[in-house]
């Protein structure tokens, strides 16, 4: 979708605000696992149902696949103790779920994953700048710290992750891609022992394990003859 002209840029653009917005707004309160739980899970549903939309053939074992990762994601994620989840920020991080796999579908039509990328960001920053002014005129007044430093994390960081994601994207099916996005959490944790010190529970450990299991499981090329 994003290589077919206006619509599929607005689609893009759009969606990426609401995958922004929604995700910034939503961890004012919302507890970082569980966050990350909603969202994944609202992508997977998302991503699946566009798949099934575009009569994609989604074989019983992606199904299966991504039902095991999740769970190895529930488990990895869930909040040690009591957690308050407050129905709005859940509603926002869920949006933001929509968000981002509304925009990593458009990105499976894109022939020019920089460039698409590129005129992605291009378009949403003035009206990101003006959403955020609406809601607060006050935080919406960066200093040059603040631009210099959204421009690094922004343009530099995110914005070549996001290239590099729409590179791979036509090479998936939706559903594929969908349970693919399951391991980001776990390559977090595995980033996170390697140069921040963090220690690896048994519990974070088989949880890792049945979140690569199930993507692994998705992944297996359909069975012909």
């Amino acid at each position: 979708m994003a290589g077919c002209g206006w619509a599929g840029r607005v689609t893009g653009v759009v969606a990426l605000l609401v995958y922004v917005y929604g995700f910034s707004a939503a961890y004012m309160t919302l507890d970082a696992g569980l966050g990350a739980l909603v969202l994944f899970a609202v992508v997977q549903i998302t991503m699946f149902a566009g798949a099934l939309v575009t009569r994609e053939p989604v074989p019983p074992r992606r199904f299966a696949g991504a039902g095991l990762a999740l769970a190895g994601l529930a488990w990895m994620l869930w909040p040690v103790g009591a957690v308050q989840v407050g129905p709005v920020h859940a509603a926002m991080m869920a949006a933001a779920g929509v968000g981002w796999g509304i925009y990593s579908l458009a990105g499976r039509g894109g022939a020019d994953p920089l460039r698409t990328t590129a005129a992605n960001f291009v378009l949403a920053a003035p009206a990101g700048l003006l959403v955020g002014f609406a809601i607060n005129p006050a935080a919406a007044m960066p200093g040059v710290t603040g631009i210099a430093l959204a421009v690094l994390s922004g343009a530099v960081t995110s914005g070549l992750g996001y290239a590099l994601w729409y590179a791979v994207l036509p090479r998936l099916a939706a559903s594929a891609a969908a349970v693919a996005q399951l391991s980001v959490p776990v390559i977090a944790l595995a980033g996170g022992i390697a140069f921040l010190g963090e220690a690896l529970s048994p519990r974070l450990a088989l949880a890792a394990a049945l979140v690569m299991a199930g993507v692994a499981l998705a992944a297996l090329p359909a069975r012909r003859g």
